[in-house]
């Protein structure tokens, strides 16, 4: 089973912040880090999973109605550690380069399937081929259009579809917007595994983020590989890491 950290090590340090990403990076064995991309105002690519800024930071309103430089004033709590910031892609990028080079994958996910950010697409696809990191980059979305344009801008870019159902994800990507993986929730497996062999199955979890608790439990990753699933996007990818 492969292991990636859902939007950083998210169940100990605040998502989607460069020290989540950070402490990910560090993980030996670690298949790749998810993330969540959306603009600015002004058209600035910016890593938060919410289209709000109210539930991880100390202001209100649409991320989409901030500019850049009014979004970087706000806050992220973050414990004994120093108070974080929504970063943005490219900072990401500039902390993960090595890594991704060296063979980490990072998935991108863009949040457009309430809000359409337009030129977004083109936008992300021109900075990963700025920064030559193309062949470890995944990118993912519940819209298969987004998915289609991104492409037909790049054609060798790897796609991977989400939608809550397995059954969902196959429909979509035979549909035609190029995904060679199915992204979907981890109970939403409707369909026998023999059906989804030939492709990557990497499910998506909910459950508890920082600075929440965890229960203790653990998930039974053999039953999960039963089912179809190849890989799993986990908020506390450092517990099933560490077991030696």
């Amino acid at each position: 089973m492969k292991i990636w950290a859902h939007r950083g090590c998210s169940q100990i340090y605040p998502e989607n912040t460069l020290l989540a990403f950070e402490k990910a990076a560090g993980l030996d064995g670690l298949t790749g880090i998810e993330l969540d991309i959306q603009l600015t105002k002004d058209g600035e690519i910016v890593v938060i999973h919410d289209e709000r800024v109210d539930r991880t930071t100390e202001s209100i309103g649409y991320v989409r109605d901030y500019t850049l430089s009014e979004i970087k004033r706000l806050h992220i709590y973050a414990d004994s550690n120093p108070s974080q910031s929504i970063p943005t892609i490219g900072e990401v990028l500039d902390l993960l380069k090595d890594r991704i080079r060296s063979g980490l994958k990072l998935n991108i996910e863009l949040k457009n399937s309430i809000y359409p950010y337009a030129g977004m697409e083109e936008k992300i696809v021109e900075l990963i081929e700025r920064y030559g990191l193309q062949e470890n980059i995944v990118y993912s979305s519940f819209s298969a259009l987004s998915l289609e344009k991104i492409k037909n801008i790049d054609s060798q870019a790897e796609i991977g579809i989400l939608d809550t159902r397995v059954s969902d994800c196959l429909y979509k990507l035979k549909g035609g917007c190029g995904a060679v993986a199915l992204h979907p929730y981890w109970r939403g497996m409707d369909l026998p595994a023999e059906k989804i062999q030939e492709y990557s199955v990497r499910a998506w979890f909910t459950g508890h983020l920082y600075p929440e608790r965890p229960t203790g439990s653990k998930l039974d990753l053999a039953l999960l590989e039963k089912k179809g699933i190849t890989d799993v996007f986990l908020n506390e990818p450092e517990v099933y890491l560490n077991e030696g």
